[in-house]
């Protein structure tokens, strides 16, 4: 399944194949990008910035899609979604397009790649030789994982080597917070949309300073995965413990501390403007690395 794609582009080139080695998609990739300046007056104008891969088994496919392309020309980076069958035959079935967005009062465009590889049987656990012939020479390679990364198996193993920056969500994952335990953070660049989603509700709690340091309890009505970042958010920047009480809920509904209300941000973003966030970061995040690292103690202390 390739991303939809929105009225903006003004043209797309497309091939594709199965049972495709990968130098067929490289050769592809090199032929459709110099056959993609229709209508211009010189040729279209390649601002990629990162490589974006995404990671996207089965049941995620929708969500992936609809997020990519909510990402429209924000982020015309070359893309490479991976969607892995491991029960499937070996081989690898392959869609490239190359996206054009037009420039305003130009007859040129921003072109953008997207390669779509479904990856099928065992070549899902030799993920990393598939993508790294395809990855953009000196550019940051950003990995959208979707569902709970499997840390230590292969798949995840190869492309966390081979990315700057580990992208998930661990609202997705079922071990949460215990999850946080496993998160390889000397190895790669992590960013967590969860955490993301708690930004707006952290800006209104570090508005309470300087009496939220007698913060004793800590109510939260949404994920789990929000509420348990919230609360080791504010253990590692108090040094100390804060009791978390939760109420289980779709979206981060609610947060009170020892009690008192704490006031209702107005940003609702959606899906692909956290994605666009999470891919204009390049450092590390220390404070989440704390939080998560914080999440994970209090969980591992109460059992």
């Amino acid at each position: 399944m390739a991303p939809a794609l929105s009225a903006a582009h003004a043209h797309v080139d497309e091939w594709s194949g199965e049972d495709v080695a990968v130098n067929e998609v490289v050769r592809a990739l090199c032929r459709l990008r110099e056959e993609s300046a229709h209508d211009t007056e010189g040729p279209d104008l390649r601002t990629s910035v990162m490589t974006h891969m995404a990671w996207v088994p089965p049941e995620w496919e929708e969500a992936a899609v609809d997020t990519l392309a909510g990402l429209g020309e924000r982020h015309p980076s070359r893309g490479i979604l991976l969607f892995p069958e491991p029960d499937a035959d070996d081989g690898i079935d392959a869609t490239v397009r190359v996206l054009a967005f037009p420039l305003r009062e130009q007859r040129r465009h921003i072109a953008a790649e997207v390669v779509s590889l479904r990856l099928r049987g065992e070549t899902t656990r030799a993920a990393a030789s598939v993508v790294n012939p395809l990855l953009v020479p000196g550019l940051p390679v950003f990995l959208r994982w979707r569902g709970r990364p499997p840390f230590g198996e292969p798949e995840a193993e190869q492309l966390i080597d081979v990315c700057d920056r580990f992208i998930g969500d661990s609202r997705e994952w079922p071990d949460t917070p215990q999850a946080y335990a496993d998160l390889p953070f000397e190895r790669t660049a992590f960013s967590d949309i969860a955490w993301r989603r708690t930004e707006p509700w952290r800006r209104q709690l570090a508005g309470l300073w300087p009496e939220i340091r007698e913060l004793d309890a800590l109510r939260v009505r949404g994920p789990v995965a929000e509420a348990t970042l919230l609360a080791g958010w504010l253990r590692s920047r108090l040094e100390r413990d804060v009791e978390l009480e939760h109420e289980e809920a779709d979206e981060l509904e609610e947060v009170a501390v020892d009690g008192r209300p704490c006031p209702t941000p107005s940003e609702r973003p959606g899906s692909s403007d956290l994605l666009s966030a999470e891919l204009d970061e390049f450092a590390r995040d220390r404070v989440y690395e704390a939080a998560a690292q914080h999440a994970a103690a209090a969980q591992h202390t109460a059992a």
